[in-house]
């Protein structure tokens, strides 16, 4: 059966002008004309509008309606609701705010902050910044990519629904760390003697090594060892040993880079935690810490 472009306005209840539109812009394409000029459309037609109104009042937009000619529904429709769901945490989020800025007397600049940085800054956004930070930082070296794409997960935050002022300012706090140009520049010189040669490095062994460092620091720290005691001395040697020999580095080097590692990597991770709602600090910080002062104390 044929409709006029009126018959379809009077039985889907949309104005004219609106069929007209949709007709135009390729959502609803006419089937024919009648000899005076005017639109036809067909069942499918009508059927078709009433998809197209149902989906405009849940929010999605024209572009994507469009293209349902060469797109399967449920996967418009599963798109739509991940944005539906992301815009539904955005929105708790912001309420968090709102919430903790008037429960205080005289609401600060910070609060005000807060509110424009969570409508520049969402979860997806932080991704995009974390992974584009993670290929400043890694640069044409192969060693330093594979090594950092694997943390790649574990740098981004999980900011949750409901966020505590806390939570909020530490991701304020680690967006703008992972701007930080002289950061990025700080992490590129960190370990340049061992990131200049990795590639000719055995990554398990070095893993390895890594790993039983670990633990040796962590078993120390258990066994009330201070790192700066007597008794830390040819432990943290024997550490650095390890680290050298499966790292193909002397000594030397590996004291420099504890020596030489800057703050702020570590104050990343305790934001991440922070924003997690995950304890602190975690094992292999504690770990690092320990060598890092023992080699200083006894080494450097």
């Amino acid at each position: 059966m044929s409709y006029t472009i009126g018959q379809l306005a009077r039985l889907s209840g949309l104005p004219v002008k609106t069929i007209r539109f949709y007709s135009d812009i390729g959502v609803l394409p006419e089937r024919g004309r009648t000899r005076s000029g005017y639109r036809l459309y067909g069942d499918e037609d009508r059927g078709r509008l009433e998809l197209v109104r149902t989906l405009r009042e849940i929010g999605v937009d024209l572009a994507t309606i469009r293209s349902l000619g060469d797109r399967d529904l449920g996967e418009v429709l599963s798109l739509h609701l991940r944005t539906v769901e992301t815009q539904i945490r955005a929105l708790q989020r912001t309420r968090a705010v709102l919430r903790a800025t008037l429960e205080r007397d005289e609401p600060a600049d910070d609060d005000l902050r807060r509110l424009n940085a969570l409508g520049r800054l969402g979860a997806a956004e932080t991704a995009a910044l974390v992974n584009e930070f993670v290929d400043d930082v890694a640069g044409e070296n192969a060693a330093r990519q594979e090594w950092l794409g694997g943390l790649r997960a574990a740098m981004v935050p999980d900011l949750p629904d409901e966020p505590g002022i806390e939570q909020l300012d530490a991701w304020l706090e680690l967006t703008e760390l992972l701007a930080d140009d002289d950061f990025r520049a700080s992490l590129r010189e960190m370990g340049g003697d061992f990131w200049a040669n990795a590639d000719g490095i055995d990554l398990a062994a070095w893993h390895e090594a890594n790993t039983l460092a670990t633990e040796t620091a962590l078993a120390a720290t258990r066994d009330g060892v201070a790192p700066e005691s007597e008794a830390a001395a040819p432990i943290a040697a024997g550490i650095v040993a390890l680290l050298a020999g499966a790292q193909r580095r002397t000594p030397e080097s590996i004291v420099r880079d504890y020596a030489e590692h800057d703050p702020r990597a570590g104050r990343y991770w305790e934001l991440v935690a922070v924003i997690n709602g995950t304890p602190w600090p975690p094992e292999p910080v504690i770990a690092h810490e320990w060598i890092a002062a023992a080699t200083a104390s006894h080494l450097g």
